[in-house]
């Protein structure tokens, strides 16, 4: 009898594994989603961000997305090897363009004290170098608003430098070679119940880029956006007590350099109190660099990165409750979980999936994981180099059917779990991703 099950073991677990592939949608693509649209239509990035012009369909099966809300759409498919996310519509032309048209242009010269009230929709050229000033945006619903800041410096001692009350979406551009700084030194007052806790605080969705830089200091939060948070490029310098980049819905990011530190909070925080299907994080390209007291990047949803350099030294690395990495040099320097996946949110099953890219995870000495997921632990392509007593720690099942995985400089295909888990059967062990949702995320919002 022992003979036979020996014999019997391995077909079964093959067979499963590739009934649980097929079922998933599973493709084995290792490339990130930008590569793989480049690839295929020889576009620009902000070509393929911008219209989904050769843009694959990587989003799985029942995957659609109305409106741009981020909400999960066809949460029963799943998309493992493809994309968590909806990108055919993230970025729209005007995200993506780096420059304003001035020539109807209202130049506006700050001076101390003052509060400028923009209330239409237009472009708006901002400089001068001044204390307690605030650039109002309270323009209608439909009004899409570019403000330029060519050699603009505001300190301010408690209130917000840029304070978006009310538009369609607001462009915050750094004129080419302009070099910006906005600062809020002291605690921050309240405008009636908006808590406005941050040097840039937008009601609305905000967009950050430019040919410039753009250098941010705060007592509190750096940038909160209360809708979608988009950076598609510029130099962009961060320092906050609390969160650096904070936003409700969503935080995407596809260009730019980018530096990010935090005294005593998350790096890039993504939540919706009242919303837990949206709160996601999206890193298509660029650069980033992150130094967090916390959390370096912290989703509520989905942690998606397909592109670009990102290096994060903080107590816990990369969080959110389905982390998915296709692409990508990313660097991780943690001294709790270096990548964790943990129940966050109820739109999307528990997961960390690698299809692609570069990640080296290092953990400080102690009580921590490389690579800890609450869930499952998928991977498909790529390079995984942990270093770290605890390499893996996952409570579901483990599948591997590519990549190379280094652990202390040594190449394996044994992932073990440090409590057990559900795999370990040789190099791959036997399982699934469950049931992912298909397409969470994008929107062109114009």
């Amino acid at each position: 009898m022992k003979q036979i099950l020996n014999k019997l073991i391995p077909c079964l677990l093959a067979a499963l594994l590739v009934l649980s592939l097929a079922a998933c949608g599973t493709t084995g693509d290792s490339q990130s989603a930008a590569q793989t649209a480049r690839s295929q239509s020889g576009s620009s990035t902000a070509e393929v961000f911008a219209g989904g012009e050769g843009w694959s369909d990587m989003s799985g099966s029942g995957s659609t997305n109305s409106g741009g809300s981020g909400s999960v759409s066809g949460s029963s498919g799943s998309v493992s090897g493809g994309s968590a996310l909806d990108l055919s519509d993230l970025f729209t032309d005007r995200d993506l363009e780096q420059s304003a048209d001035l020539s109807e242009a209202v130049s506006v010269s700050l001076s101390d004290g003052q509060q400028y009230t923009v209330s239409a929709a237009g472009v708006y050229l901002l400089s001068g170098s001044v204390k307690n000033a605030t650039v109002i945006v309270d323009a209608g619903d439909e009004d899409k608003v570019q403000l330029v800041l060519d050699g603009l410096t505001v300190t301010n001692d408690d209130f917000p430098a840029i304070y978006v009350k009310n538009a369609d979406k607001v462009f915050v551009t750094t004129a080419e070679g302009s070099r910006n700084s906005l600062s809020v030194t002291g605690a921050f007052t309240a405008d009636g119940t908006t808590n406005t806790d941050a040097v840039i605080f937008s009601r609305d969705d905000l967009v950050l880029n430019g040919l410039g830089s753009l250098s941010i200091s705060s007592s509190d939060n750096g940038v909160s956006c209360k809708d979608d948070l988009k950076i598609t490029g510029g130099v962009l310098t961060i320092s906050a007590r609390d969160h650096g980049l904070e936003a409700n819905d969503s935080i995407a990011i596809c260009d730019g350099t980018i530096s990010v530190s935090s005294a005593a909070k998350d790096g890039l925080h993504a939540e919706n109190e009242e919303d837990d299907s949206v709160g996601w994080i999206y890193l298509g390209g660029g650069s980033l660099s992150v130094n967090a007291a916390d959390d370096g990047i912290h989703a509520v949803s989905i942690l998606q990165i397909d592109d670009g350099a990102v290096s994060v030294t903080a107590a816990e690395g990369l969080e959110a409750t389905w982390v998915q990495i296709n692409g990508g040099d990313i660097t991780v320097n943690a001294t709790d979980d270096g990548v964790n996946a943990g129940r966050k949110s109820g739109a999307c099953t528990v997961c960390v999936e690698i299809n692609g890219g570069s990640l080296t995870v290092t953990m400080g000495q102690g009580d921590t994981d490389g690579i800890d997921s609450n869930g499952n632990l998928i991977i498909t392509g790529g390079t995984v180099s942990v270093n770290a007593q605890s390499p893996f720690d996952y409570d579901g099942t483990v599948t591997k059917t590519g990549g190379t995985v280094i652990v202390n400089g040594v190449e394996t295909d044994q992932i073990s779990s440090q409590f057990g888990g559900m795999g370990g059967f040789g190099g791959g062990g036997m399982g699934g991703n469950g049931g992912f949702p298909g397409g969470m995320g994008g929107g062109r919002h114009g």
